[in-house]
């Protein structure tokens, strides 16, 4: 997926890839197991070969078939496609790690592909790395609403990332009633078998036939409440779970008692009329009880900061100090937001810099570019393609799965001012995650068999929760929340940047990836770990591809924040806006591997 386009909801996959089920025909390889994996579904079989995109060279693909209804597994049956990577040391190969990129929505046939290189060598070395398409996305048994890739692109075509005035508003609602109506007469019982508990017992079907006892399993953003929910569906076959870039289960499900995050750091909390008696996020929309708007606004914060500290070399938007960088964004998103009705440079704007935050390299770099852009007035790019789709774009996908099973307000009326509420808490970019939920107000289907939890089921391992500190996406209250909510996690911090640490690396959280997974060993208590790169760096003076792996970083100044202060001494090194630690701090790893705390 493109840094700087607008981003299918919570999804960290390379794209919504959709299209017809590939039917993988031959019986090189294939693997079977039966049991009872997703509440008695039968023998899956997998037959592997060579996958036929080009993008999938070195993969290997195959099609499972499911029960629609698990329920039911002697009645309709679906296609789910599966794709993998070999273990790339096969003498040393321990099993079979399975990954979900996000989304909802988000193929694995796609985000295996495009995030593969970013897993830990170690874990690619010993490891069958896993992925496929949910039901109802992609190459799967998929929810279409439109007949052709064409139609749907051209529905589509016109419509801005979220409506800004009333005469938008109104053409939107209208656009996503018509958009319900369309998928109420696409496939009815697909509509209402797309929910994460289903996907969750497809995939104890998958780790079957692959011969696994208990599930090993990296999720990323929304991947995270995949695997809560399968640790709780299959306690007793949760293996070694990594949830990275957490949605808090109970915010997606509007549960009355959740505490989420934005109730956490809601400034306006307080007023009058802010809270109803419900509690604080009742009659919330899924995004804004997941305190997403504010983990934008505080990841936009900390870019605007550290593109101020940096040179124009660095940022070309600088303004040479955090505090008139941050005066030349608001200057330009308040004249951005003057433009006329009916232009869509202002939603497009807001849409792009929300999604440019997710990947600080080089998504940042693409939201500095996109920033001064607009700022010299010059045009932005046509984001459409005038050849047309090559694939189905599947946008209703994501929609499914959200609108099914997570609650949000049925009235269109109500969003206006939910908007309201939530610039006010967290600026522009709170409104695109206003509107991004405004379909479900019109979605015909409910999922027939959600689970709502206990989030607290006793695994038959540990989890391991992962969260940056400043995540646009999946808040670091979020990642709080899930290691709480689950019986038995232990959470690991990354003081850094962006969704998700498989897409923003460190050394430091890839050798716990390493450890928990080879070993079962989880981080000590109140573990933390930084990301290899700060901000509009291209590597580290003095290293040959910005980090040295084995060396230990240097100790920070009592009262100082981790890492951005340079050794003594090390004049190439102290950067004009701070230094970011090489690896690890203290007492992370293995004593060979550690350093001694000041």
């Amino acid at each position: 997926m493109s840094r700087t386009v607008t981003r299918i909801p919570l999804t960290r996959a390379a794209g919504a890839a959709a299209g017809a089920l590939v039917l993988l025909l031959g019986a090189a390889g294939p693997t079977a197991a039966g049991g009872p994996g997703g509440g008695g579904g039968g023998d899956v079989v997998l037959r592997w070969q060579d996958c036929r995109d080009v993008t999938q060279t070195g993969f290997e693909c195959a099609v499972a078939n499911v029960p629609l209804d698990h329920a039911r597994p002697g009645g309709r049956t679906i296609g789910l496609a599966v794709i993998r990577h070999r273990a790339t040391a096969p003498g040393k190969r321990v099993g079979t790690l399975f990954f979900n990129p996000g989304g909802p929505g988000g193929p694995g046939t796609v985000g295996l592909p495009g995030l593969y290189d970013k897993f830990p060598d170690e874990l690619r070395d010993r490891y069958d790395i896993v992925s496929w398409d949910p039901r109802g996305v992609g190459r799967s048994t998929a929810v279409r609403c439109f007949g052709t890739a064409g139609e749907a692109a051209d529905w589509q075509a016109d419509l801005p990332p979220f409506p800004v005035g009333e005469q938008a508003q109104q053409a939107y609602v209208a656009a996503y009633a018509d958009l319900a109506e369309r998928c109420a007469q696409s496939d009815p019982q697909l509509l209402r078998r797309v929910s994460t508990a289903d996907t969750a017992r497809d995939l104890d079907l998958l780790r079957a036939a692959v011969g696994e006892e208990r599930l090993h399993y990296w999720g990323v953003s929304y991947g995270t409440l995949l695997g809560a929910t399968y640790a709780n569906l299959f306690p007793e076959r949760a293996g070694r779970l990594l949830l990275d870039g957490n949605v808090d289960p109970l915010a997606w499900v509007g549960q009355a008692d959740a505490v989420s995050a934005a109730a956490a750091v809601d400034k306006t909390a307080g007023k009058a009329g802010a809270v109803s008696e419900a509690g604080p996020s009742a009659g919330l929309n899924t995004f804004l009880r997941l305190g997403s708007h504010l983990g934008s606004a505080d990841t936009l914060a900390q870019f605007l900061d550290h593109c101020g500290r940096a040179p124009v070399t660095g940022c070309v938007f600088s303004a040479g100090s955090p505090a008139a960088t941050r005066d030349k964004y608001d200057t330009l998103m308040a004249r951005l937001a003057r433009r006329p009705a009916g232009d869509p440079t202002f939603a497009r704007a807001v849409s792009e810099v929300r999604g440019g935050l997710y990947t600080v390299h080089p998504g940042w770099a693409g939201v500095a570019d996109l920033l001064q852009t607009l700022w010299s007035g010059r045009p932005l790019v046509p984001l459409s393609d005038p050849a047309g789709p090559a694939r189905y774009p599947g946008f209703e996908q994501p929609l499914a799965v959200l609108c099914a099973e997570s609650p949000n307000p049925r009235s269109p009326l109500l969003y206006p001012g939910l908007e309201e509420r939530a610039v006010a808490q967290a600026g522009a970019l709170a409104r695109w995650w206003v509107w991004a939920n405004e379909p479900c107000a019109t979605w015909p289907a409910r999922a027939a068999a959600p689970y709502t939890g206990p989030w607290d089921g006793a695994t038959a391992h540990p989890v391991l929760v992962v969260n940056t500190a400043h995540d646009p996406s999946t808040p670091y209250a979020a990642g709080v929340s899930t290691a709480r909510e689950l019986r038995n996690a232990r959470l690991l911090t990354v003081d850094g940047y962006g969704h998700t640490a498989l897409d923003n690396p460190s050394a430091c959280v890839g050798r716990h990836a390493v450890r928990y997974f080879l070993t079962g060993a989880l981080p000590p208590e109140g573990a933390r770990c930084t990301q290899d790169l700060p901000p509009f760096v291209e590597r580290i003076p003095g290293t040959p591809s910005g980090r040295d792996p084995e060396a230990a970083p240097e100790p920070a100044a009592a009262g100082a924040p981790s890492g951005l202060l340079p050794p003594a001494g090390d004049a190439d090194a102290a950067l004009p806006y701070g230094r970011w630690p090489l690896d690890v701090v203290a007492g992370l790893l293995p004593a060979g591997d550690r350093r001694t705390a000041p």
